[in-house]
């Protein structure tokens, strides 16, 4: 159980950085990360911090894949975490 929720914690820490980071890239006309990998993330258990990300860093927010997908999936994962410690 701990390693779950050290995993969760985590990945949504990671979720955050790179959507900061993706947005500093994005400034300065860099090499950008790849939407599949910010998915990635998300898909693992990061979706609240990508959320989170998103609108901290406003990154991503005109695209509506993002705007209702990282929220969506975030919600489930949540609902997920509670029914598992539960």
């Amino acid at each position: 159980m701990t390693i779950l929720l050290a995993g969760v914690f985590i990945m949504n820490i990671v979720g955050l950085l790179i959507m900061g980071e993706d947005k500093k890239r994005a400034k300065k006309h860099e090499y950008r990360i790849r939407e599949r990998t910010l998915w990635l993330v998300a898909l693992f258990g990061g979706a609240i911090g990508t959320t989170a990300g998103m609108q901290l860093y406003r990154h991503k927010t005109k695209h509506l894949s993002f705007k209702i997908g990282f929220p969506v999936l975030a919600v489930v994962e949540l609902v997920l975490l509670i029914k598992v410690l539960l």
